[in-house]
């Protein structure tokens, strides 16, 4: 085993070596890049990846990345290709190939018989003068100098290389169709994400009961209605309209403040300027309006009607935090 020096050193040699790798791809775009862009961007079918050994992991991945930001993607495992995989590539479909070196056995198999069709061909290859390179219609430079392997042998800066440009292309036709946060919850649907995208105060706010008492309410009722909803607060009404809140802060500085309480009413103790959000508000900006006033609730209205309240806690329990 290594010392702890040593061990370090070589992490911090490896992600500088992978670092630089990526840097110097910026020098390597080029106008086929834009081409493959435009012609993904105006793609009637679909983009199917394939390569083989470690490149077709980073294949899936960049097909993960395509399909989650709007662009419909497959994977098809090189070798499974010969042998009926063929059969998934459709007529409009464009075909993108990863290699580091362009010259393994499978591609040059692959490659003639992907060409008996119409569709058009790229590649994220290290050699723009292999095989592979002189058979694509767009050609996209995954050059590395050297693998963080010791050996120079483990596919390593070479494939963060190809996942670095798989993330520049899927990044690229993101902005190009304008894909936004309503795009976003669409295709990420589960999860916090999702849930940060389109769960809305609404959806939270029926799950809890209405705490709200009348304003000429005395105190000892206003403290059961507390009690009871077990929400820390509770709306104040007149004539029907909200008109302040209490919360448990309310009730222990009117503590400090007053020797006797039986006299006291609901409006008496509230608070005259609630913070409200509306029900259509989305949930993770009822988290962002109780950080900004170091709250755990918020008073939920709707057409200035009070509907309930949202609670930290409900955030929690959904993931939003």
């Amino acid at each position: 085993m290594k010392s702890q020096t040593e061990i370090i050193a070589i992490a911090k040699r490896t992600l500088t070596l992978e670092a630089n790798a990526i840097l110097n791809l910026v020098n390597l775009l080029d106008a086929n890049f834009y081409s493959l862009v435009e012609a993904i961007f105006n793609l009637k079918g679909r983009v199917v990846i394939t390569g083989v050994g470690k490149s077709a992991i980073i294949a899936q991945k960049i097909v993960a990345t395509l399909n989650s930001t709007g662009t419909p993607a497959i994977f098809m495992h090189a070798a499974d290709a010969i042998h009926g995989d063929l059969g998934m590539i459709q007529a409009d479909d464009l075909i993108i190939c990863l290699s580091k070196s362009g010259n393994t056995a499978e591609i040059k198999v692959l490659i003639p018989l992907l060409k008996q069709g119409t569709n058009k061909i790229a590649c994220l290859v290290g050699d723009v003068n292999s095989y592979l390179s002189k058979q694509a219609d767009f050609v996209i430079s995954t050059y590395v100098d050297e693998e963080a392997c010791p050996n120079n042998l483990a596919p390593t800066t070479s494939t963060t290389a190809q996942l670095a440009i798989g993330d520049a292309l899927a990044i690229c036709l993101l902005e190009c169709r304008d894909f936004g946060e309503k795009d976003f919850a669409k295709y990420h649907p589960g999860g916090a994400l999702g849930k940060k995208l389109y769960l809305k105060v609404n959806d939270l706010v029926v799950q809890n009961q209405k705490p709200m008492v009348d304003a000429d309410c005395k105190l000892h009722d206003v403290i059961l209605e507390i009690t009871k909803k077990r929400l820390g607060i509770v709306a104040v009404l007149a004539n029907q309209k909200l008109i302040g809140v209490i919360t448990d802060g309310d009730l222990r500085r009117m503590m400090e403040k007053h020797k006797t309480f039986e006299h006291l009413t609901a409006k008496d103790i509230m608070g005259t300027y609630p913070i409200t959000i509306d029900t259509n508000q989305l949930a993770v900006t009822a988290l962002d309006l109780m950080k900004k006033n170091q709250i755990t609730q918020v008073i939920v209205t709707k057409n200035d009607n009070f509907e309930g309240v949202v609670h930290l806690h409900d955030l929690l329990k959904e993931g939003i935090i």
